[in-house]
């Protein structure tokens, strides 16, 4: 069943939680929020149901300890149930937040991000808008979307994190500056490694290539500031690209589209 709307409010402000979502026995429950433009961030939470974040306007990225996920607007993140997990939105985003009971659809045992189709798109924003409907409508709601969920694609926008040290130290700096071209000679002199040594513990920790760990981070920045309204020109400058034309070709070898195509074509 979807819990009734006099228990949960259907709008909260951003970083609130409604412990009612996560307490209800119900299948599925969902809640939209509203972000400000001084609260954008969601300290390091969890749940007892999983959570997927769904953003109808900006984005959102979210931070569990082993990766880093992007959230552009036509995709939800998926937190299983008791993972520990922090949310940072685009300023004046739209997020609708849906809770899933344990074991009550076929979803992955691990965070991810799911590429979701109008149908569940749609279906998300009827549970959290109108919570109250009647419970046989309700019951096949919930049965459709749970099911529509599992079939879900799996995009690949995450940046894999690790508790190595060095690596965490060449992560961070590049979260602060993504604009930052060193090679990866130059990124090994600064944590005392060879080239070689930072190649090969790049792969042992991440399972990806130097190279396509930091396109992978390019990625998630450069997602983030389209979502929230930032031109070509402005990101491929914000990552150190010496022309948009070069970063427009990373962004299509890497997700298969323009970046304005990628946006555009799940613009709701």
């Amino acid at each position: 069943m979807i819990s009734k709307s006099h228990q949960i409010p259907l709008s909260l402000s951003w970083p609130r939680e409604d412990n009612d979502l996560d307490k209800s026995s119900a299948r599925v429950s969902a809640v939209r929020i509203d972000v400000s433009q001084n609260e954008r961030e969601a300290p390091e939470h969890s749940h007892r149901k999983g959570q997927l974040v769904m953003p109808l306007r900006g984005g959102v990225t979210c931070r569990v300890p082993s990766g880093m996920w992007m959230v552009p607007p036509h995709c939800g993140v998926w937190v299983p149930g008791g993972m520990p997990h922090s949310n940072v939105a685009t300023a004046n985003a739209r997020l609708f937040f849906l809770f899933i009971e344990p074991g009550a659809a076929d979803l992955p045992g691990r965070c991810c991000t799911l590429s979701l189709s109008p149908l569940v798109r749609e279906l998300i924003i009827e549970i959290a808008d109108k919570s109250a409907v009647a419970t046989a409508d309700a019951e096949l709601i919930t049965t459709l979307l749970l099911s529509a969920l599992s079939r879900m694609k799996v995009e690949e926008l995450h940046l894999p994190l690790t508790d190595e040290p060095r690596l965490g130290r060449i992560a961070s700096a590049l979260v602060d500056d993504p604009s930052d071209r060193s090679t990866i000679a130059q990124w090994a002199a600064r944590v005392a490694l060879s080239e070689n040594s930072l190649s090969r513990l790049v792969q042992q920790e991440t399972g990806l290539t130097f190279g396509r760990w930091r396109q992978q981070l390019q990625l998630i920045v450069a997602l983030r500031s389209l979502a929230a309204g930032a031109t070509v020109q402005q990101v491929s400058g914000d990552l150190g690209y010496e022309s948009a034309s070069a970063f427009i070709t990373m962004f299509k070898k890497a997700l298969g589209t323009s970046p304005a195509k990628y946006l555009r074509n799940f613009d709701h």
